[in-house]
């Protein structure tokens, strides 16, 4: 597994200063291309978190997220020559992610989906908050997390994507364009019909915020 990198300041600070602006994934990305360990070390360490949480949700299983967090960066360190900032990095990232992610689902032939207790904690509305439950309703709250499961699980991959990318990871909606590469309208359309399909899903059970 990747782990993230522990980096001391001297060594931090090695790198020019005009990596610390806007463009800084960018250049190290060029350092990357010239097999500088370095600037894949800071890059990983930026951006493992957010890999690993995507891959995770979209696999329901944190192990195998953590694996297809290191896949990915290995095909930056291995492609780095290739990276053109037409868009942001970690879009780039996710596009990469996006691809191995389903080339796996399909070759295992089985539907990857969130799991219902890591969107629950991200997503506190969406379960009944209780500082001391009762047992009825700890039974109430793990039929919840049954139906939220199943309900996500259910939705067709490019949905579950959306849904993940733009309720998890906050981007907007031309970024998930870019990673889904389709258009902003086509983006709009799945994540409402990803919602419409949710809030029937879970409607005896969530009032879901749009």
């Amino acid at each position: 597994m990747l782990h993230a990198v522990s980096m001391t300041e001297p060594m931090a600070s090695s790198l020019p200063s005009g990596e610390q602006n806007a463009d800084a994934d960018h250049l190290l990305l060029q350092r990357i291309a010239q097999r500088d360990a370095l600037a894949f070390e800071i890059l990983v360490k930026k951006y493992q978190a957010m890999l690993v949480a995507t891959a995770s949700r979209m696999l329901g299983n944190a192990s195998e997220g953590e694996d297809f967090a290191q896949l990915t960066f290995l095909r930056v360190w291995n492609h780095a020559s290739n990276y053109r900032p037409d868009a942001k990095f970690s879009t780039y990232l996710f596009t990469i992610l996006r691809h191995l992610v389903m080339n796996e689902a399909r070759r295992k032939k089985r539907k990857p989906h969130v799991s219902s207790e890591a969107y629950a904690s991200e997503h506190p509305g969406w379960m009944p908050a209780d500082s001391a439950p009762s047992p009825a309703s700890q039974l109430d709250a793990k039929e919840t997390q049954r139906a939220i499961e199943m309900a996500i699980a259910n939705l067709p991959e490019s949905q579950r994507m959306a849904v993940i990318l733009r309720q998890f990871e906050h981007l907007n909606y031309e970024e998930i364009a870019n990673v889904l590469e389709t258009s902003v309208p086509a983006v709009k359309s799945l994540l409402f019909r990803a919602r419409c399909q949710l809030r029937e899903a879970l409607s005896k059970y969530l009032d879901i915020a749009n």
